[in-house]
């Protein structure tokens, strides 16, 4: 079972990757426009999901449903706006600092106790932030402030998950996000619309396709192996990221780029390691 969860993290890094890079190569179009391609692309898996398998789609605990959409939708806007400005690369490791802003959010509202070691580890990933954004020339303030907004949003997503528990099925959950994040992406993008052609149509859609199936391979690997052993795998993300955008978005990196990335990721993997001892 381990192997099989290690196999499936993989390949929803890679997804999220590919995800990323599309919304990179997609630039010609306006971000609302593709938060509602994205959007799309996955109702297509969330929505027959839910009525093969018979289960209500508008869910239980409504009003946190309907607010998990709309703040995962401010939060992947912002993302997606962040890649605009930023290398693929630090826009990604940048956001990986949610589960802080997370815990955070948990030791205030919902009086979770945090670990001496865990500040530690916060510590070290911020300080991963802090060198990016003081000795980095790349690094872009505007880009820097969208994506750590999103992280910060995506930390509160968080919390109305663990609000929402068990009351509803995580697909109820996933298809409140992606509708919501259409109708809005959708009126959002109507002023700025731009009609694709071609291969752009594919382009377009299959960011959903990426979306879910990372989400949906992510949730497996979980849900057959011990959490510990497999959520520092998510990280591989930002290692396919990095390739990916070498090769083909042709992003390079400064030695400080790479340590400050390195930091951020050392700090979220200890962290996830030491909650779950």
């Amino acid at each position: 079972m381990r192997k099989k969860a290690i196999i499936l993290m993989i390949i929803s890094a890679l997804a999220f990757a590919l995800l990323n890079a599309f919304v990179k190569k997609l630039d010609q179009f306006n971000v609302y426009q593709i938060v509602f391609f994205r959007s799309l692309g996955s109702l297509i898996f969330t929505l027959p999901f839910l009525i093969s398998n018979k289960i209500p789609m508008f869910g239980n605990k409504k009003l946190l449903l309907i607010s998990r959409g709309v703040i995962g939708f401010i939060a992947m806007t912002l993302f997606f706006m962040s890649l605009k400005y930023l290398s693929m690369g630090t826009a990604v490791s940048i956001r990986y600092v949610s589960p802080i802003f997370a815990a955070l959010f948990a030791f205030i509202l919902l009086r979770e106790k945090i670990k001496y070691l865990q500040w530690i580890c916060f510590a070290i990933a911020f300080s991963g932030v802090l060198l990016l954004k003081g000795f980095d020339s790349q690094i872009n303030n505007q880009g820097l402030v969208y994506v750590i907004t999103s992280a910060f949003f995506t930390g509160l997503v968080f919390i109305i998950i663990r609000k929402i528990g068990k009351a509803d099925h995580p697909i109820v959950i996933v298809n409140y996000f992606m509708i919501i994040s259409a109708v809005l992406g959708g009126v959002l993008s109507i002023n700025e619309w731009v009609n694709p052609s071609g291969v752009e149509w594919l382009s377009l859609l299959s960011l959903g396709v990426f979306g879910y199936f990372g989400q949906y391979y992510m949730t497996k690997a979980i849900q057959i192996s011990e959490i510990n052993q497999v959520a520092p795998l998510k990280y591989i993300e930002v290692i396919f990221t990095l390739i990916i955008g070498a090769i083909w978005v042709n992003e390079t990196y400064t030695i400080i780029s790479l340590l400050g990335i390195t930091l951020i990721i050392s700090g979220l993997t200890l962290n996830i390691i030491i909650k779950n001892r």
